[in-house]
């Protein structure tokens, strides 16, 4: 018996010879009642408390051991030698309308002096690693749907994207084999499917991820229709993972910023230089109301990978990404990234436009007829103007005109502006 249940089976003695103690006497009934109801509630609270350790214990036991087979298989099935250098069992969830991903746990090896029949997908080389990584798709809605689980990984400067290499798990885990050509990717009403995927890495690709710290996952969006990508639930996702405690206070750090691409896809360094939150100016474009929630200037370092694209900015580069919140009571979905703005700044004299390349929009980022979300915007400014005389004047805002998914303007032609 292990030392949660007998301290279990303690707790519950406890309560019983409590209970069977006290006196008769007609004067000591009432609080005597009192502190066995006190006494018994405490003795109940305590027992629920141990069953879920005890449950939690179990639970992480079991992991613990089955990463621990699918290592050893995955050693057997290569001849080669695993170590285990990282592990994270913090679930990250993306929810999608009623379907929900989530990254249970993740654990980086390295695998070394495997056989060449598996170095292929380790770029020819018979040295290298493997992020070993659990999913779980779940669909709570009250219809079927489907989802075909392509988590690719990437990293800055990486020269490809990585997906599941299936020669490296029993294929009764995996979660390609579960959710598959040959059952339609069907996820049935309810119904929910865990299984495992690996990422192969070769030496010299292993040791750049390792240097980068971070990399990135993409999680698709589910299909009302089997391949209708026009019938998406719901909004593509992204799940970071790190792969050093260097890594866990990068992704710590980031969580402060706006979600534009320079933070998501960890293109460099950001350093807060002045930001504002829940400003709540709003403006009616028809049936639309654009309402300006926040914004954040940020001091940005582009790591070496992205730095070309950044040539022309000599003196230093500033951010500013602003938040917006779009409340569509009309009558077409709002594309996201059609949307174009322009910034004003130096009492009117200078402007710029809104760089889309460093935003997250893809074609089927929308904004249905009847919801509301989020639009973020950022500019890329020169950080030596910004200092010297940007900085503590006016800056306006003009956003719109609003667009469908055809890129069609839906607003006549206007727009809505914002200063701070």
């Amino acid at each position: 018996m292990n030392k949660t249940w007998m301290s279990l089976l303690a707790i519950v003695l406890t309560s019983l010879i409590l209970g069977a103690c006290g006196s008769d006497d007609e004067s000591t009934k009432e609080p005597k009642a009192e502190e066995d109801a006190k006494a018994t509630e405490e003795t109940t609270e305590e027992v629920e408390k141990v069953e879920k350790e005890a449950v939690e214990t179990t639970a992480a036991t079991n992991n613990t051991g089955e990463i621990s087979d699918l290592i050893k298989y995955m050693e057997e099935e290569t001849e080669g030698t695993a170590k285990v250098l990282y592990e994270n069992n913090e679930p990250q969830v993306h929810e999608m309308e009623g379907v929900t991903v989530s990254l249970d746990n993740y654990t980086l090896l390295e695998l070394n002096d495997f056989h060449t029949d598996f170095s292929i997908p380790f770029n020819d080389q018979t040295n290298g690693g493997v992020i070993l990584a659990q999913y779980t798709v779940k669909n709570e809605l009250d219809k079927d749907v489907y989802y075909t689980p392509f988590f690719y990984l990437s990293f800055t400067g990486a020269e490809k994207a990585y997906n599941n290499y299936r020669d490296l798990l029993p294929a009764e885990v995996q979660l390609s084999e579960k959710l598959s050509p040959s059952n339609d990717y069907l996820l049935k009403a309810g119904e929910s499917v865990t299984g495992y995927y690996t990422y192969p890495f070769g030496t010299d690709h292993f040791q750049a991820a390792l240097d980068v710290s971070t990399t990135a996952v993409e999680v698709p969006a589910a299909l009302a229709v089997k391949d209708d990508f026009g019938s998406a639930i719901g909004k593509k996702g992204q799940f970071t993972l790190s792969l050093s405690t260097a890594g866990d206070e990068k992704v710590k750090s980031n969580e402060a910023f706006y979600k534009d691409k320079a933070t998501v896809e960890d293109m460099g360094v950001k350093k807060m230089l002045k930001e504002k939150s829940g400003i709540g100016k709003s403006e009616a474009l028809g049936d639309v109301t654009v309402t300006l929630d926040g914004y954040q200037f940020t001091e940005f370092t582009p790591n070496e990978v992205e730095a070309p694209r950044f040539d022309n900015f000599k003196t230093g580069i500033v951010l500013l990404t602003v938040k917006f919140n779009l409340d569509n009571k009309g009558a077409e979905a709002i594309s996201l990234s059609s949307m174009s703005s322009k910034l004003t700044v130096n009492d009117g004299s200078q402007y710029m436009f809104g760089e889309g390349m460093l935003l997250n929009y893809g074609y089927n980022d929308l904004i249905a007829a009847g919801e509301s979300g989020e639009l973020l915007q950022i500019y890329v400014l020169d950080k030596e103007q910004y200092v010297k005389i940007w900085q503590n004047k006016p800056f306006e805002v003009e956003v719109g005109p609003l667009r469908n998914q055809e890129a069609k303007d839906i607003s006549k032609g206007k727009t809505a502006v914002f200063g701070f």
